[in-house]
């Protein structure tokens, strides 16, 4: 496990103002006992080499937003398995330029040709996952989903853990998603790219099972869902501010299941902070429950009483 010396951690992104990773983060450290300082610091893809380069040994590591996820990949000197298969970085863990950091034998991974000392981590997978199974899907067969950016390739490895077989991704320029069928082969999924505005008549995408959407929460977004379909599929929404997105508001008004994106940011942070702490996305912090219930209160202090997050349990 971590020492107790302080250290720094912040999110980085570009914009990141809004950012609620220290609110989750510090609540996390405060029922741990650590006095660790995280903070939000806007970063551009441009300033991201410049910045790490400026990093010293009091950092210990990093949550990373957009622009950021693709960009830190060839920075890396350690990549784990499911950021190589998605070729996105959401979590950095930092060794020291001498590399003695508590955990480093831990860091799983392929080595990279990046900084030493550096590791990336997907966690937006296990965010993803967790708060759809938490929500009550264990299986489903097939997905739609709308948007296609970095955290897509993180839902379809998701989707695929859940047992899905067939996506469909509408996206607004498909040939912006065109790497997405080639992740979709490798994951054993069908997965086929189209316009956002496409009529959808194939039935196992007119009527699916999970309806995802990864677009910014104010997009304008046609939404041409059939009332039953609003009422049986479960709609994971990677937005949560403003809430409800438009996409949230359509399925809310057919009585339809919502999973906010808020849950998925709940339980990535959860998996950063065990990174952060010990090294290892697997290893359980002590009194994990305390902390998960506690990164949540957070949440509802900033958000509002209109919105609660994950149960503790």
């Amino acid at each position: 496990m971590a020492d107790a010396r302080p250290a720094r951690l912040a999110a980085l992104g570009s914009p990141i103002a809004h950012s609620l990773s220290p609110a989750l983060q510090s609540a996390a450290y405060r029922v741990l006992g650590l006095d660790w300082q995280y903070d939000a610091i806007e970063v551009t893809s441009a300033g991201l080499d410049g910045f790490l380069r400026g990093l010293d040994d009091d950092w210990r590591g990093l949550s990373l937003t957009m622009p950021l996820k693709r960009t830190v990949m060839p920075m890396l000197a350690r990549i784990d398995p499911v950021a190589e298969l998605t070729g996105v970085a959401n979590t950095v863990l930092l060794h020291g330029v001498d590399g003695a950091f508590a955990g480093t034998d831990e860091v799983d991974g392929n080595v990279g040709a990046g900084r030493p000392g550096m590791s990336g981590f997907n966690t937006d997978v296990y965010g993803i996952e967790q708060s759809l199974r938490s929500a009550g899907v264990v299986t489903a067969a097939s997905a739609r989903v709308l948007g296609g950016g970095a955290t897509t390739a993180s839902l379809l490895v998701a989707l695929q853990r859940l047992g899905v077989h067939r996506v469909l991704v509408s996206v607004r320029n498909p040939s912006r998603a065109a790497e997405l069928p080639g992740l979709g082969s490798r994951l054993g999924l069908d997965v086929t790219v189209r316009a956002l505005d496409d009529t959808v008549k194939d039935p196992a995408f007119a009527d699916p099972d999970v309806v995802a959407s990864t677009m910014p929460g104010d997009a304008e977004v046609a939404l041409d869902f059939p009332p039953h379909v609003r009422e049986r599929a479960v709609l994971f929404d990677v937005a949560y501010s403003p809430w409800p997105t438009r996409v949230a508001a359509h399925w809310y008004e057919a009585g339809g299941r919502v999973v906010p994106g808020i849950d998925m940011l709940i339980h990535q942070a959860l998996l950063q902070v065990r990174i952060f702490v010990s090294g290892n996305p697997e290893r359980v912090l002590p009194d994990e429950p305390r902390v998960l219930a506690a990164m949540s209160a957070s949440v509802n202090r900033d958000l509002g009483s209109d919105w609660h997050g994950p149960d503790a349990a």
